[in-house]
This record gives C-alpha cells, sequence and structure tokens, in this order.
C-alpha cells in the first residue's frame, strides 16, 4: 500500500486517522469486483483527514497483484 503522508494534500493538517474495510458487499456495491477471494472481498484501507474531511480509498496489496488479470478491469489508455 502507498502509505499515507503525514500531512493532508488537501488543507496540510496533520489530523489524519486510518482504518481497514472490506470493499463492498452485503447490501451495498462490490466497489472492487473480482479482485476479491472466494467468499471475500478486497480490502481498502481508508484514511480521513479530521480537519477537512478528505477521504482517500487505497487498495489493499492482494487486491492490486490481481487486477493485471481480472476481466472487469480494463487497464486506461493515455
Amino acid at each position: 500500500m502507498k502509505t499515507p503522508s503525514s500531512h493532508c494534500p488537501e488543507c496540510e493538517g496533520r489530523s489524519l486517522f486510518r482504518t481497514t474495510t472490506a470493499s463492498g458487499g452485503g447490501y451495498g456495491p462490490v466497489l472492487l469486483p473480482g479482485l476479491g477471494r472466494l467468499m471475500r472481498t478486497a480490502e481498502f484501507t481508508v484514511v480521513v483527514c479530521a480537519d477537512c474531511g478528505l477521504t482517500r480509498f487505497y487498495a489493499s496489496a492482494d487486491a492490486r497483484s490481481q487486477l493485471g488479470g481480472a476481466r472487469r478491469w480494463q487497464r486506461c489508455q493515455a
């Protein structure tokens, strides 16, 4: 995972908090379709700035490693 810096890129605040959560399931959409494991959705690390509210989602290394062969994901062309 790309490590969040010690300050917010939006407001330069230093009150960043993070947690890990599933990328979906239950009644909501799966936000990283096809990148989880059997019976388990992929995970995000979520970082929130307590000063301005900027929220960033980082896909887990396991999910990112599957992007090249995942049928539901296409590489963006420049």
